[in-house]
């Protein structure tokens, strides 16, 4: 273990990436490993090893994250989309194409730039893309093709296909990560035949048939996770329309399938409503699920699919795993972090409009960020403790991407400072109760520790906030071509109805003189 982290945190904005050391900050700053290089996209191996770079100029770069040096660099005319396999070996480009003779999915090798393997793919969707996917390992590698999967040796793609299995209709597939034991392989439902889900344990003699299977109705799209170890996979059903009428964005439900066949049914969510977020512990032993109609609910179930802990409800939409085994859950900016091995609640704050979230890979710090082009304006950074408590904060004019760089959780020390931070908590909350409001707990304590610097406005008198506002009204009718007030309009409607009034009782006294005629 590393006696000290070795964190890292790459931001991207307009004129480019840069890679921040730490935290911890010397002096409240983070110091810049790299400058800012000029790209379009940024992204790390899933080890954190290396950097893919996506240049303006189609040009794909690879960084080795040791010494922050470009390794390799390649230039993909057209280019659509590219990735990097889980240890930054191999590189995965999609081009434009316009004819099927054109192979324009190439896979390249990082240390030599030499393409390895080539097909054709007609469009590139989320659930076809990356279109080669490889284990964690990367011990072996598949691709979905028409009705089949077929399968690959990572390691040495020249001897082609080297085994595959058929699957009629088949139209997504996720292979387990570790180890890259088994696949799933998702069937849509097709002329009364239900959608299916099937997991296969990867190897030539094991493919004629699956070792787990489920079956549904209304399905319009499905979301796979593997557990770590490759035992358990959630799977996530949604469907556009929901035909009990109860939710505007159709219905979800959570399906869980076992490799060695001993559950292959609905997860057991006690609150009825859609499921917002589910997500695996690092272990692969628990499973939290958010879901139900707001207040959403919070639970962690086992392998065996058996509740473990309640959360509780609140204002959640996201579940987010500490390596080091908490969780969080946050809408639109409320968190709660918890210990949920000793089911206790650390404690609460907020980060207001924030798109992304992730703890650190040490469990210590907990960061989000509020990009563009999600959100245009107050774009930034905040760094919290593993208690909710505001370490960082620092805005931006505009930020596309702020991520950490991934390491081994195994690389880092338990939080030692954790089970004195319960005790703390617990009596703090004894303290404060029938003095303080709830609003004022450990969290924002961090917020007012840096209060506002903002100057208070200058005083105006009420008549010149009153010209001020007739001036603007002015500009606003003159610049927006919008209608006069409603006195005029009421005094043109009166004239209107007037008129047509007079000729109602024109008409009236004619028909009255003709009737007395007769």
């Amino acid at each position: 273990m590393d006696s000290v982290s070795s964190l890292e945190i790459l931001v991207r904005a307009p004129e480019g990436f840069s890679l921040w050391r730490g935290p911890p900050f010397n002096n409240g700053q983070p110091a810049v490993k790299l400058a800012k290089v000029s790209c379009t996209n940024a992204k790390f191996s899933e080890d954190g090893s290396r950097l893919m770079v996506i240049k303006s100029d189609s040009t794909v770069s690879i960084y080795d994250c040791s010494s922050s040096k470009e390794i390799r660099s390649i230039t993909v005319p057209n280019m659509g989309a590219a990735t990097m396999s889980p240890c930054g070996t191999y590189i995965q480009t999609f081009q434009k194409s316009s004819t099927p003779q054109e192979k324009n999915v190439i896979l390249w090798k990082t240390e030599s730039g030499v393409p390895v393997y080539q097909h054709f793919q007609k469009n590139m969707t989320k659930t076809t893309w990356p279109s080669v996917r490889f284990s964690s390992d990367e011990a072996i590698a598949c691709r979905m093709a028409t009705n089949e999967i077929h399968f690959f040796d990572a390691r040495d793609f020249s001897k082609g296909i080297i085994y595959r299995a058929r699957i009629p209709g088949i139209a997504a597939v996720e292979l387990s990560k570790a180890p890259g034991s088994h696949v799933a392989a998702y069937v849509p439902e097709s002329k009364g035949i239900p959608a299916s889900i099937q997991i296969f344990a990867c190897g030539e003699n094991s493919m004629s048939q699956p070792v787990a299977r489920r079956s549904f109705f209304r399905c319009s799209t499905v979301q796979l996770s593997w557990n770590c170890g490759s035992t358990g996979l959630l799977v996530l059903v949604q469907a556009d329309v929901d035909k009990t009428n109860q939710s505007y964005y159709g219905e979800s439900k959570l399906n869980y399938l076992t490799t060695n066949g001993m559950h292959e049914g609905l997860v057991p969510l006690s609150k009825e409503g859609p499921v917002h977020d589910v997500q695996w512990s690092y272990s692969g032993s628990e499973f939290a699920v958010v879901y139900g109609f707001m207040p959403a609910k919070a639970t962690v179930f086992d392998k065996k699919c058996n509740p473990l802990v309640e959360l509780g409800t609140g204002p959640y939409n996201t579940i987010r795993w500490n390596p080091k085994g908490k969780c969080f859950g946050n809408l639109p900016g409320d968190m709660a972090f918890w210990d949920y091995k000793e089911k206790k609640q650390l404690g609460t704050t907020r980060a207001e409009c924030s798109v992304t979230s992730e703890w650190s890979p040490d469990g210590r710090y907990f960061m989000t960020a509020t990009t563009a082009p999600r959100l245009q304006i107050d774009n930034g950074i905040k760094i919290f403790l593993h208690n909710g408590s505001l370490y960082f904060k620092m805005m931006f004019d505009k930020l596309y991407q702020a991520d950490w760089k991934p390491e081994s959780p195994d690389r880092f020390g338990e939080i030692a400072e954790l089970a004195k931070s319960i005790d703390t908590l617990k009596v703090e909350k004894t303290k404060q109760q029938g003095q303080e409001p709830k609003s004022s707990s450990a969290p924002n304590k961090a917020f007012s520790a840096n209060p506002s610097t903002q100057k208070p406005a200058a005083y105006r008198p009420p008549h010149a906030k009153a010209a001020a506002a007739i001036q603007a009204e002015s500009i606003r009718r003159k610049l927006y071509r919008v209608s006069p007030p409603a006195q005029k309009v009421k005094r043109e409607m009166s004239k209107n109805a007037a008129r047509n009034k007079k000729k109602r009782e024109k008409q009236r006294e004619k028909k009255a003189a003709a009737n007395d005629g007769k």
